[in-house]
């Protein structure tokens, strides 16, 4: 009890110095990560790297995938932010820019954490549930963003074939990012670049039930 005490007037003595509680959370994870790997970082290691107890932690974040979740986020935001907004010209080659300027604005956000994510990409395949929240809550969300930001999007069929395409791009661009470590990331700018050349005709398709709505709209 008195060490209890103790360490909880401690614990409000630094706040009262810095004014806040510590590091942001998804932060102090993703320098855990870097460090150690996704797997040896628990809750309580991230809250007391956070300067949080772990109630007030779970009150902002219910389990480390929540924590990826809205690290996730955070990157859809920089690459939306990084576009800008502005109307999209219905050509292939305004598209395929587009698409660019979208996967490179989500590489130069997570340019900052790059050890943390080669960690992240080399240990989620063995955390089935980790793996499924970054592909549902992740990775699918950011595409769908990502086509939203290039006019791309579509509510149907086509829309599905269009996010499985690109994440496949996105996908193995990533890889080639985290092996560049140029200053100019020209590996990674080619390959991206020779990969949407490829896919930019599929990615622009529009599907039978889209067409035929168009001619009955005429």
């Amino acid at each position: 009890m008195a060490k209890t005490a103790q360490r909880r007037t401690r614990r409000n003595a630094d706040q009262d110095k810095t004014g806040q509680t510590g590091a942001d959370p998804v932060d102090a994870m993703l320098d855990l990560v870097a460090a150690e790997g996704w797997r040896p970082v628990t809750l309580a290691r991230i809250a007391e790297a956070s300067g949080l107890s772990l109630a007030d932690l779970y009150r902002q974040y219910g389990s480390k995938n929540d924590l990826l979740t809205a690290y996730a986020r955070r990157i859809d935001a920089a690459m939306l932010a990084a576009l800008g907004g502005g109307a999209v010209a219905d050509t292939a080659e305004a598209a395929k820019d587009r698409l660019f300027e979208a996967v490179m604005a989500r590489l130069d956000a997570l340019a900052p954490r790059k050890p943390a994510i080669r960690a992240l990409v080399r240990e989620l395949p063995a955390d089935p549930a980790a793996l499924l929240c970054f592909l549902q809550g992740g990775l699918r969300r950011g595409i769908d963003w990502t086509l939203a930001a290039a006019g791309l999007e579509d509510p149907g069929l086509q829309g599905i074939l269009r996010r499985k395409l690109l994440g496949l791009v996105y996908l193995d661009t990533l890889r080639v990012w985290l092996r560049d470590d140029s200053a100019d990331l020209a590996a990674t700018m080619a390959h991206l670049d020779r990969r949407l050349s490829r896919s930019i005709g599929l990615l622009r398709r529009r599907g039978f039930f889209s067409q035929l709505r168009d001619r009955f709209a005429q």
